[in-house]
């Protein structure tokens, strides 16, 4: 966290906190860069279990990939108990990215707060890992049929590690190779992973990106910032 701090503020990022967890704060970093440039929203660290997201997320703000091409939202770290811990859930016991309808956790009502008082988003990244995949892969949310960003993902990431050769990823059909386009109707889901609350409130097209835990962590975080830096560079600078 102190290093997300200290890389955010001379990139232009503003260190916003909006919760605590057990004494420790809820944070998004955000850049609101004048002019009409997208509106991009990352977040990692929701299950606690999955190091590479907030390491490849910090590893990308200290490069400098934030830039001013766009309009910067960052929840690098939402489950910072569970980070702690090395647990999927909270202190409690809670699965966060199950928790979006049910708000039952403080974590998520302090995030869901804080994303209603932001604009809408024009791309979300949800970054995470799979201890039990053997390649990388993402699921897409694209209801009104915009230009599909998982193409030029899966093609970064087949230069750094292998695709998710699996027909079937935890009990849903692929529709191309690495590449599952769920049921994005929010109404019928009863459990709301954050993709589908982003769905349903802020975005028109959401990505969760799968590293596989089993690789080395410098490959999960080379994969996820292979990817992340695709999805920037391909989104149409003509969305609003």
């Amino acid at each position: 966290m102190a290093r997300f701090a200290a890389a955010a503020r001379p990139a232009g990022f503003r260190v916003e906190p909006f919760g605590e967890c057990a004494g420790t704060p809820l944070f998004a970093l955000t850049k609101r860069t004048p002019g009409p440039r997208p509106r991009i929203y990352l977040s990692a660290g929701i299950h606690g279990d999955e190091p590479a997201p907030p390491l490849a997320l910090l590893e990308l703000l200290e490069a400098g990939v934030f830039d001013d091409r766009a309009v910067w939202f960052l929840c690098p770290l939402l489950n910072p108990a569970g980070f702690h811990r090395a647990t999927r859930e909270n202190a409690d016991g809670l699965d966060l990215n199950r928790d979006y309808k049910a708000l039952r956790s403080a974590e998520i009502r302090a995030h869901s707060a804080w994303l209603a008082r932001q604009p809408n988003f024009d791309l979300t990244l949800c970054v995470h890992e799979d201890w039990e995949s053997t390649g990388f892969y993402l699921y897409e949310l694209n209801p009104t049929g915009r230009s599909t960003l998982a193409d030029a993902m899966i093609a970064a990431a087949a230069r750094v590690c292998p695709i998710e050769p699996a027909t079937v990823i935890d009990g849903r059909p692929i529709d191309a190779p690495g590449i599952i386009r769920p049921v994005a109707d929010p109404s019928l889901r009863d459990l709301w992973p954050e993709a589908i609350y982003l769905r349903a409130h802020h975005t028109t097209l959401s990505y969760t990106l799968e590293s596989p835990s089993a690789l080395p962590l410098p490959q999960r975080l080379a994969v996820l910032r292979a990817a992340i830096g695709a999805a920037i560079s391909h989104l149409q600078p003509s969305v609003r």
